[in-house]
Order: C-alpha cells, then sequence, then structure tokens
C-alpha cells in the first residue's frame, strides 16, 4: 500500500486520483488517503466527501482507508468525518499519518466508534509503541494499528530505548 494526499491533504483531487491510478497500476494493493485537512478545517464537508469519492471510485476495488489527522480535529469535525467515511462506503477511517502532533488517541476512538457504521473499520495510527498499548486499541475497536514499532511489539521488547531481538 501507499500514501496519496500526504502529508495534509492539500493536492487537488484530480492529484489524488492520479495518485491513486498510477499507485495501483505499480502494484499497490491498498491506499491511504489523507483527507484534505484545510477544507475540513474550513467546514467544506461537501469537497471532502466528493474527493473520498472520487479517489475511492479510483481504487478500482481496492481498499481505502481515510486519514483524517485527529490531532488538528475537533471532536465535532471527528464525527462529521466518520460520518461521511460511512456514507462514502470506505473501507478503513485512519487516526493519523504519524507526522502530526500527536497519534492515535483512544478518545479520537471512542469518536469514530459513537459513530461509524458497521461496515466501517478503524485504523489506530501514530504514537503505538507498546504491545499494551496496541491490545488497549484493539479492545477500544481498532481493527488495525498503525506503528513504527511492529517489529519491538512481535518480539516481545517492552523497552523505549533499545534494539533488542527478544
Amino acid at each position: 500500500g501507499t500514501v496519496v494526499g500526504f502529508p495534509l491533504g492539500a493536492n487537488t483531487i484530480e492529484t489524488k486520483v492520479y495518485e491513486t491510478i498510477d499507485a495501483i497500476e505499480k502494484g499497490a494493493t491498498e491506499i491511504d488517503m489523507v483527507a484534505n485537512i484545510g477544507a475540513i478545517k474550513d467546514g467544506d464537508f461537501e469537497y471532502v466527501k466528493k474527493e473520498i469519492e472520487e479517489v475511492h471510485y479510483s481504487c478500482d476495488g481496492k481498499p481505502l482507508k481515510v486519514i483524517i489527522e485527529t490531532c488538528y480535529l475537533t471532536k465535532e469535525e471527528i464525527k462529521k468525518m466518520t460520518e461521511i467515511c460511512n456514507e462514502t462506503f470506505v473501507e478503513f477511517i485512519k487516526t493519523s499519518t504519524g507526522f502530526g502532533t500527536r497519534g492515535a488517541s483512544l478518545e479520537d476512538i471512542d469518536i469514530i466508534n459513537e459513530n461509524k457504521n458497521d461496515l466501517l473499520e478503524i485504523k489506530a495510527s501514530g504514537g503505538i509503541k507498546t504491545l499494551e498499548d496496541a491490545e488497549k486499541f484493539i479492545e477500544a475497536g481498532a481493527t488495525r494499528i498503525g506503528t513504527s514499532s511492529g517489529v519491538k511489539i512481535m518480539n516481545g521488547c517492552d523497552c523505549d530505548h533499545c534494539k533488542c531481538e527478544k
């Protein structure tokens, strides 16, 4: 998989569609699209919905994860983005790119869960560094975890500083 519209989703819809088609032609099997954060903050949810619809259509049946970068959004904006993801039938809503001011929070997951339909899955991403963290997000409803600590977690390492191979 790959990301389109990175890092703040400010690319035009046409650019995101091109990036999506190009990535799939080159072998991508999943697309992570950063929703236009500026448009969300401006309350232009029609634009955001249109871009999600067009990118999703361009995925040619491959899963689309819509990254909403929760660290920049209010609770109401997270709720609205969850509703848009429901309406556009994307496969996943994803909390963050990992490059924002913070990663996923359990509160983000709670807001999404309160507003999502049964089809929409949640990918909690960013700031998840331990097996305990990952388990908390899974228990809260995340079906996927995005972390740069995956190898450490799978190897059972619980420290923050080493590269041990436990």
